[in-house]
Order: structure tokens, then C-alpha cells, then sequence
């Protein structure tokens, strides 16, 4: 078995006690964004499994727009994420 060569560390363990690795991040090519595939792009830059700018080149994401996701989260939690909820978060 061979292992990709990689930056930073393979799996991180969250507050929560649950460990997260690369595999459970979204594809690089995801162009349909919900609410879950969001919070774990959040969740894997808060806790240090990639960084922010790994994940603004692999996903194509604006610092804006994870600044965004991040306020989301951080004042509504994961549902403030859905796109139908936009309107009543704000």
C-alpha cells in the first residue's frame, strides 16, 4: 500500500472526540455545495487538517466566502449553511 505524500497531518482529532481525516473532506471538483460539505471544509481549517489557503486553491472558495461560511457557523450553526435558510439567519 502506498501512501500520497502530503503537508500537514493526515487526521485530526475534533473537540468532540471524533477524528476527521482527509477522505472525509469533499472531492476537489465538488461544484454542488451544501450545507455538510461546507461544515466540514470549516471544520478541517478551524482544527488544522488543511489550511485556509489549501483550501481556497483546492476548492476554488474566496476568502470571503469562507469568511462567510465560518460566521454561519459560528452564530446559527451547520443549518445556517442550507441555501434556503439564508434569509432567515441574516
Amino acid at each position: 500500500m502506498f501512501l500520497k505524500r502530503i503537508d500537514g497531518p493526515r487526521a485530526v482529532t475534533l473537540p468532540d472526540g471524533t477524528v476527521m481525516t482527509r477522505a472525509d473532506l469533499p472531492p476537489r471538483d465538488t461544484r454542488r455545495w451544501v450545507a455538510s460539505r461546507k461544515a466540514a471544509v470549516v471544520r478541517a481549517v478551524e482544527n488544522g487538517l488543511i489550511s485556509l489557503e489549501d483550501c481556497m486553491e483546492t476548492y476554488g472558495v474566496s476568502e470571503e466566502e469562507y469568511a462567510s461560511w465560518v460566521h454561519a457557523v459560528e452564530q446559527h450553526g451547520e443549518q445556517a449553511l442550507k441555501a434556503t435558510s439564508l434569509q432567515k439567519f441574516r
